[in-house]
C-alpha cells in the first residue's frame, strides 16, 4: 500500500546516507499503520475527537517497540519517519526489539487530571488490540509521561484481562524500572564520553557545555554531564533560553521545572536570550535535547564559529540535513539520536526483561546496563564506519550497522 511508504525524500536521504540504489519494501515500508478515532468526554460533559495512531514498521528484530506521542502536530507521515528510526536504533541497542511509534492530535498541554485520564482511557480501548508484550510494547514520548503511562497501563489490564509488560516507562508500583527517568539524558552522555575518550583524548572534565531544553532529557543530560566534570552554561524551554557563564545550579532548574512547573527564565540571575540564540553560546560540547530540527544551517554555523568540537543529539533528529552536513564538512563529532538518544528504549527493554524475570534491579544495575548498551553503541558504530573507511562519520556509522544487521535477520544481501 502506499499508505505504509516512507515519504520520498526521507528515503532518498537514508539510502543517499548509505550509497543504495534498490528498493526493499522489507525496510522502507510499514508492516502494519493502524488509524482510529478516539472519542472521549470531557468533565463538563462534551465530548470530542481526536485521531489516533500507531506505525508498526518492522519487527524482524523483536516485538514492536516506541513511543506514544500526544501533541497537536503529528501527523501519519511523521509517526512513519519516527517508526523507521526507531527500528533502526533499536538494533543498535543490540537488544530484541522492533521498530513502531504512535500517538494522537490530543494535546494534554493545560487539561485537567479527569480530561488526560478520559482520554488516555478511550484511546487504549482502541489500542489495545495491537499490543501485547510479544507483539508491540508502546511507552512514551512527548506529552506522555508517568501519568499518562499509568492511566494507560490500568486501562489496558482492566480491557485484556493481562498485567504483562505491555507498556514500559511505568511507575515503579507496577513493574516500572529504576533508572528510566535519567536513561535517555545519561545515556547521551555515557556515548557522549565515550566518544570523547576514542577520538579526543579527553572527557567532560573541565569542558564547556550547552544543553537545549529543560525536560527529563536535558535535566539529567546536565546532571551526568556534571558529575563528569563539565560546566553546563545554558539550557532552554520553549519560550527562552538562560545562559550562566558561571555554571547553572541544576536544583534551582529541578525546582523551576520538576516542582513548579515553570518557566526557564525564572532561574534568578540568568542571562535570558531567545531559545533559537542557544546555539550562539561558546562551547565545548553541545546536547541539543528538546525537540526535531532545532540545530538549523544557523544554528552549526554559530557552533562551529565558537570552536564548539562534539554535537550529540539527546532529541530525536535534533539537526536538520543542512546542519548536519555542515557540521560534518567542518570536521565536528556528530552522533545522530538513532544512536546518542537510545538510552531511554534501552532502559525500557531493561524493563521488559526485569518483567519478564519478576525482578526488579537496583538502580545501579540498570545504570550499569545502560553505560554498557551506550558504549557498545558507540563502539559498534565508530568501527563499522572506520571499515569502510568513513572515519568518524557517525550518521554513515549508525545506519549501516543497524541495516546491515536488519538485512542479516532475513538472511539475504541485496
Amino acid at each position: 500500500m502506499e499508505n505504509n511508504k516512507l515519504d520520498l525524500a526521507y528515503e532518498k536521504e537514508f539510502k543517499d546516507s548509505l550509497g543504495l540504489s534498490s528498493y526493499d519494501p522489507r525496510v522502507f515500508e510499514a508492516e502494519h499503520i493502524h488509524l482510529f478515532d478516539v472519542t472521549w468526554t470531557d468533565e463538563k460533559g462534551e465530548k470530542h475527537t481526536n485521531k489516533g495512531y500507531r506505525v508498526q514498521w518492522n519487527n524482524k528484530n523483536g516485538p514492536y517497540k516506541g513511543g506514544l506521542r500526544f501533541h497537536p502536530s503529528v501527523t501519519l507521515d511523521l509517526f512513519k519517519r519516527l517508526a523507521f528510526e526507531q527500528t533502526f536504533k533499536n538494533i543498535l541497542t543490540t537488544l530484541p526489539m522492533g521498530g513502531a511509534k504512535g500517538g494522537s492530535d490530543f494535546d494534554p498541554h493545560g487539561k485537567s487530571d479527569y480530561d488526560i485520564k478520559a482520554f488516555c482511557e478511550a484511546f487504549m480501548d482502541k489500542l489495545a488490540p495491537f499490543i501485547g508484550v510479544e507483539t508491540d510494547v508502546p511507552a512514551g514520548d512527548i506529552g506522555v509521561g508517568g501519568t499518562e503511562i499509568r492511566y494507560l497501563y490500568e486501562r489496558y489490564m482492566k480491557v485484556t484481562g493481562k498485567h504483562d509488560c505491555s507498556l514500559t516507562g511505568k511507575p515503579l508500583d507496577l513493574g516500572g524500572s529504576l533508572c528510566r527517568k535519567e536513561a535517555t539524558g545519561y545515556g547521551l552522555c555515557y556515548i557522549t564520553q565515550k566518544l570523547l575518550d576514542t577520538c579526543l583524548s579527553t572527557s567532560f572534565k573541565d569542558k564547556t557545555v550547552v544543553i537545549s531544553g529543560s525536560g527529563n532529557v536535558a535535566i539529567y543530560a546536565a546532571e551526568k554531564a556534571m558529575q563528569l566534570g563539565a560546566k553546563v552554561v545554558a539550557m532552554s524551554d520553549s519560550t527562552s533560553a538562560i545562559h550562566v557563564p558561571n555554571g547553572i545550579d541544576l536544583d534551582i532548574v529541578k525546582e523551576i521545572k520538576e516542582v513548579r512547573k515553570g518557566r526557564i527564565k525564572e532561574y534568578p540571575g540568568a542571562i535570558i536570550i531567545p531559545t533559537k540564540d542557544i546555539w550562539k553560546i561558546k562551547c565545548d560540547i553541545a546536547l541539543p535535547c528538546a525537540t526535531q530540527n532545532e540545530i538549523d544551517l544557523e544554528g552549526a554555523e554559530a557552533l562551529v564559529a565558537n570552536g564548539c568540537k562534539v554535537v550529540c543529539e539527546g532529541s530525536n533528529m535534533s539537526c536538520t540535513e543542512e546542519a548536519v552536513k555542515y557540521l560534518q564538512s567542518h570536521n565536528i563529532y556528530y552522533i545522530p539520536g538513532k544512536a546518542s538518544n537510545a538510552g531511554g528504549v534501552s532502559v525500557s527493554g531493561l524493563e521488559i526483561e526485569q518483567n519478564k524475570a519478576g525482578e526488579s534491579w537496583s538502580f545501579e544495575k540498570v545504570d550499569a546496563r545502560l553505560k554498557g548498551i551506550m558504549e557498545t553503541i558507540f563502539e559498534n558504530i565508530y568501527n563499522t564506519a572506520k571499515k569502510d573507511g568513513r572515519n568518524n562519520d557517525f550518521v554513515y556509522g549508525a545506519n549501516k550497522y543497524a541495516y546491515d544487521k536488519l538485512i542479516e535477520e532475513y538472511g539475504t544481501n541485496l
